[in-house]
């Protein structure tokens, strides 16, 4: 009995035999890895890659440089416009000057246009009867000028109709023009929502708005 049991064990192959026989023939069958060698060095890299954009830029040559501020000193700059569309400020001031007073309301703010029209100076452009515009007597696109002798104010919607035209008459203008009736309360009322006060004179002060 003892014979057989020692024959036994010789006939079972031991674990650490079959486990050097595995890594043998695991190392057989797969083959080595080697990493690849750059034969160009580390340096060597795509053009598009991170480090070739950190390199520095080629330095610009004394020629490129001569013909870069050649080009320079020969730009023009364009000058301004000498006779711009709309008129300045102070031709402004100067052509509401020039219209006529209305009787008893304060010159600075009311005019009465070339027609007769009454109209406020706080509505500018809009299409009420008391708007007015600061119209070329010659259209600024026949060669009119934005100067003081070429400026009159005139309702806005009698501006409108005239358009570029110069060849209607006095007459059609005032026909055309927005007739509204406004009391001396309206005005008032309009001083008072505009300007916080009421003056009828151009010297006195008004009442104000407590």
């Amino acid at each position: 009995m003892a014979l057989e049991q020692k024959r036994y064990r010789n006939m079972r192959p031991s674990k650490e035999g079959n486990n050097n026989n595995n890594r043998k023939n695991k190392n057989a069958s797969s083959p080595k890895r080697t990493r690849p060698v750059n034969p160009s060095g580390p340096d060597s890299r795509p053009p598009g890659s991170r480090h070739s954009r950190l390199s520095a830029p080629p330095s610009v040559s004394i020629l490129d440089r001569e013909i870069v501020t050649e080009e320079f000193e020969n730009l023009e700059i364009s000058p301004k416009t000498t006779n711009p569309r709309s008129f300045p400020y102070s031709v402004k001031q100067h052509c509401w000057e020039k219209a006529e007073k209305v009787k008893g309301r304060d010159p600075d703010r009311w005019r009465r246009d070339q027609l007769g029209n009454t109209v406020f100076r706080k509505l500018v452009g809009c299409p009420g009867c008391l708007c007015h515009d600061y119209d070329h007597i010659i259209p600024y696109s026949k060669g009119g000028e934005s100067t003081l002798e070429n400026c009159q104010v005139l309702q806005a919607t009698v501006n409108r109709s005239k358009g570029n035209r110069t060849d209607i008459s006095k007459t059609e203008l005032i026909q055309r023009s927005s007739y509204c009736r406004v009391s001396g309360r309206d005005m008032d009322l309009l001083e008072l929502s505009a300007y916080g006060n009421v003056r009828h004179g151009q010297d006195s002060g008004g009442c104000q708005i407590q």
